[in-house]
């Protein structure tokens, strides 16, 4: 169990926010911090890691204090187990990528870790190559590899995919699940892709002006009710015809277009454009809208 409780006051776009939150985490689990920007998301990752000073708080990983502002405790972001993953990247230019993955072994750490990693992500080609030589997508595959060579008790990914297209998103997507679960990780992602926070979260936090005002589940925290089903898949709707007294809805899910057929009752409010759940009840798929 994961307990992070923290306060501090910050600088936003109209003054100052007080950032105050309260957070439990299970092992294993991942959550998103989901809000709009400027509402304290990031701001949370780096007290988390220790890299910004919280007014007050205290953070606690599997009964280890990180954090007690009370006692005056406060590890270093070096001795916190935390592996961070930023939209940019933050790899060494003038470092191969095996070189980039062997600078962050800890003193004494097999380098068989390294060796496992290049593996499991599959950098195997790519392993000899400078960062100037990789697309986006496999800068961001080399920054998550770096992010696992310390095994972290704590894997924490801000908005990482955001500048990659979106078959490479799914791709990149594909390999975080694989190695949280491989892995065994805590995984807290920064996300404002709806669609992406569905697929991979198991919790949301929706943060605005610093307070979590939502909690639960993808679909409790973006429907409006409770869907159930052997399948669901969230995608934008791009296309709505009608055709007798039925609606075909056309809904873009990954890189796939999917046809679906509804009725008025359903399509209700919404338009091109929509992100929607697909689920299905007794072989009928159902649509409903996310907000």
């Amino acid at each position: 169990m994961i307990h992070i409780t923290l306060q501090k006051e910050l600088i936003a776009a109209h003054g100052t926010m007080l950032l105050d939150i309260n957070i439990d985490i299970q092992r294993g689990s991942l959550v998103t911090l989901y809000g709009d920007s400027g509402a304290g998301k990031t701001s949370i990752l780096r007290m988390i890691s220790g890299l910004l000073a919280p007014d007050k708080g205290s953070i606690t990983v599997n009964q280890k204090t990180w954090l007690d502002t009370e006692k005056r405790i406060h590890q270093k972001p070096q001795h916190r187990k935390v592996g961070y993953v930023f939209q940019d990247y933050g790899l060494f230019p003038n470092m191969t990528v095996k070189e980039n993955l062997l600078y962050a072994l800890e003193k004494g750490q097999s380098k068989n870790t390294v060796t496992e990693l290049i593996d499991t992500i599959e950098l195997g080609d790519l392993q000899d190559r400078k960062p100037e030589k990789l697309s986006g997508g496999q800068k961001q595959r080399v920054a998550l590899a770096r992010a696992l060579v310390r095994t972290p008790e704590i894997l924490m990914l801000d908005e990482p995919l955001s500048a990659l297209d979106n078959t490479m998103r799914a791709k990149l997507q594909d390999y975080i699940l694989k190695v949280h679960k491989q892995y065994n990780l805590t995984t807290i992602l920064i996300s404002h892709e709806i669609s992406e926070v569905i697929k991979m979260s198991d919790q949301v936090f929706v943060i605005e002006n610093g307070k979590i005002k939502k909690q639960g589940s993808p679909i409790e925290v973006f429907t409006t009710k409770q869907m159930s089903g052997k399948f669901q898949f969230s995608g934008e709707v791009v296309h709505i015809e009608k055709e007798d007294v039925i609606y075909i809805v056309t809904i873009l899910i990954g890189t796939n277009f999917v046809k679906i057929v509804a009725e008025e009752t359903e399509i209700g409010t919404i338009a091109i454009g929509d992100k929607v759940i697909v689920a299905s009840k007794a072989f009928n798929p159902l649509l409903q809208k996310v907000h």
